[in-house]
């Protein structure tokens, strides 16, 4: 589950393609040559697809290099970092689930109801058990860097699924 970025993500996303194609304009006309030129076009193809995936602010903002490098571009970026740090992390939204799958057992009632309930919390303790792991994982690599890659060749042996869980655990 991703939530939907807020509008002022939308429009940093925006500003961010608009800079980079300001940038690879720029760099072309001052004929910076190699590999400046390349660098600049790339970065404003591959920003073209942070707006396809977050979506048009309502009203699109600043165009010129002038208005993209007014006070205006700073804030709404500064804004954007903090929206984005508060949405919820993949803990927290499996919790909230949790939490939901718990109520709508508890409405429902019955044996039924309890059973799906217990099978809920429990399922909710793992997942924060599996997240203790995981960051007592990432804790013992980064204060323990010698041992980081026997970690990693001991974590090699886990399945494919296992990995791939993980991986977007962290």
């Amino acid at each position: 589950m991703r939530l939907a970025p807020s509008e002022a993500m939308k429009a940093n996303a925006w500003m961010h393609h608009r800079t980079t194609q300001l940038a690879a304009d720029t760099a072309q006309d001052a004929e910076a040559g190699w590999p400046l030129e390349d660098l600049t076009a790339l970065a404003a193809t591959q920003s073209g697809a942070f707006v396809a995936d977050y979506g048009l602010p309502r009203e699109l903002p600043a165009a010129t290099a002038e208005e993209v490098l007014a006070g205006s571009a700073y804030a709404l970026a500064a804004t954007a970092t903090t929206e984005a740090r508060q949405r919820p992390d993949a803990w927290e939204t499996a919790d909230a689930i949790f939490e939901l799958g718990i109520g709508v057992a508890g409405v429902l009632g019955g044996a039924w109801g309890l059973r799906i309930g217990q099978l809920l919390r429990r399922a909710r303790e793992k997942s924060r058990a599996l997240e203790e792991i995981v960051a007592g994982n990432e804790l013992f690599k980064r204060q323990n860097a010698a041992a980081a890659e026997a970690f990693k060749q001991a974590q090699a042996s886990q399945s494919p699924t296992t990995r791939r869980l993980v991986a977007e655990l962290k």
